[in-house]
């Protein structure tokens, strides 16, 4: 097992942190571009020095912690600063922006995501470069719309020009709070906001009922469409390998993973084809519909009707072709006789890392150094698009992170156990010692 930091270094790394903590870098709801700028700022003076640009969006830190020698390969340290609002502050114990450590854990929003975890990519390698050992360029890139889905970053690491060995995210999770992971796929996400207008005024049901159109028949008869895939959809999924699929009989069963979450199956095989469905096939969510106030007895005929819809993709798909798939899918269910209006989504990639190459073998033994168990290769169903990005440049990308289910990541009462922030302090520098040995 691998030895512990001592508690001067803990202390004094999550004092450091508590800063970032402290700042309330909210980007979920527009409210707070002072603040946003402000976390920026501070990420800039930690690794002494480099670049803030706003020119794509929310604030991006793009600067450099430099290599202990000349002519070293360079790594991209990816993270984000921005976090979600709090929420109702009663259901917090202590305030969350004001970080507090009890029972083994440290307390606040932002703490596992994803301050915490990118705080400890970067406290590692300024701690290498201070003792002289740090082996590669370590390129710094501090994103500020990650949970608004934002791709700002994406567009910036476009004019980003040279070469790079790797790039290293902490912002996954383990699989319980022994075993790390390295994510090797991520799905991509397309969507719309969709409006469906029928009319010019309210009518009365009563009068109108049977002739009028009906914008929420309607935006249902277009929801309809997508509620079972059209085959369109399933376009270009890369295949999941033997040996992905023997790692994943390790973890826990599919219906145990349902029950844990409080999840009503959608069917007898939800549980069985669990990691499939949320892993390597794409899936659709109809997130929301409005129309009218469905808490009144109100007998009318609304004007439009509203929804929320996105599609997630497997690994291997082409997310800007099934965004237009969607589109015309859509467009193509709606009937003559209304408007259908859609507000497209960016389009996000999935992506998918080899596990059996040289920089994720590296990130698997230095990860096992770091906290005695080696770690399992899994997916996610989520979807971070720079990663993405770092695939279509062949940028391999070793993407952890050491937050579990149970650290109430967007909810109140957000926390990391310190055991397992030490863990990313380690295994941050075990990685960037691995990556300047190949």
């Amino acid at each position: 097992m691998a030895s512990t930091p001592s508690a001067t270094t803990t202390d004094a790394a999550l004092a450091e942190l508590s800063e970032l903590l402290r700042i309330e870098s909210v980007s979920s709801d527009g409210a707070h571009p002072a603040e946003l700028r402000a976390a920026a700022e501070w990420i800039r003076e930690l690794i002494g020095g480099g670049e803030i640009t706003e020119a794509h969006g929310n604030p991006i830190v793009d600067g450099l912690i430099e290599a202990s020698k000349p002519r070293a390969p360079t790594v991209i340290a990816y993270g984000h600063y921005d976090v979600q609002a709090p929420g109702p502050s009663d259901l917090w114990t202590t305030p969350p922006f004001e970080p507090d450590i009890r029972d083994g854990y440290i307390y606040g929003r932002g703490t596992c995501d994803d301050k915490g975890n990118f705080y400890a990519l970067l406290r590692a390698a300024l701690d290498l470069a201070e003792a002289g050992e740090l082996g590669v360029n370590v390129r710094v890139l501090a994103d500020g719309e990650e949970e608004v889905g934002g791709h700002s970053v994406i567009h910036h690491l476009a004019d980003v020009e040279g070469a790079f060995t790797a790039a290293v995210i902490f912002d996954g999770g383990m699989v319980n709070a022994e075993l790390p992971a390295l994510t090797t796929g991520l799905r991509g996400l397309v969507g719309a906001q969709v409006r469906v207008r029928t009319g010019t005024r309210e009518l009365h049901s009563g009068i109108y009922g049977g002739v009028a159109a009906n914008p929420v028949h309607d935006l249902h008869r277009v929801l309809g469409s997508l509620v079972e895939l059209p085959e369109a959809f399933s376009e270009g999924i890369a295949p999941v390998s033997q040996a992905e699929r023997e790692g994943w009989s390790a973890l826990a069963p599919g219906a145990a993973e349902l029950e844990r979450g409080g999840v009503t199956p959608s069917d007898p095989a939800a549980g069985d084809e669990f990691y499939d469905r949320t892993w390597a096939r794409p899936s659709l969510s109809i997130h929301s519909i409005a129309s009218g106030d469905p808490t009144l007895h109100k007998t009318s005929i609304q004007t439009e009707a509203l929804a929320s819809v996105s599609i997630r993709l497997a690994p291997g798909q082409n997310a800007a072709a099934l965004s237009e798939v969607l589109e015309r899918t859509l467009r193509d269910a709606c009937p003559a006789h209304a408007e259908l209006d859609l507000e497209m989504w960016p389009p996000g990639e999935p992506a998918w890392m080899d596990p059996s190459g040289p920089v994720l073998q590296a990130g698997f033994d230095a990860i096992e150094r770091a906290t005695g168990a080696r770690p399992l290769a899994v997916r996610s169903g989520g979807s971070i698009p720079v990663a993405a990005a770092f695939a279509a440049r062949g940028i391999p990308t070793v993407l952890s992170g050491f937050g579990v289910d149970d650290d109430n990541i967007h909810s109140p009462n957000e926390r990391l156990e310190v055991r397992r922030f030490e863990w990313a302090l380690r295994s941050a520098r075990e990685i960037y010692l691995a990556l300047a040995a190949l």
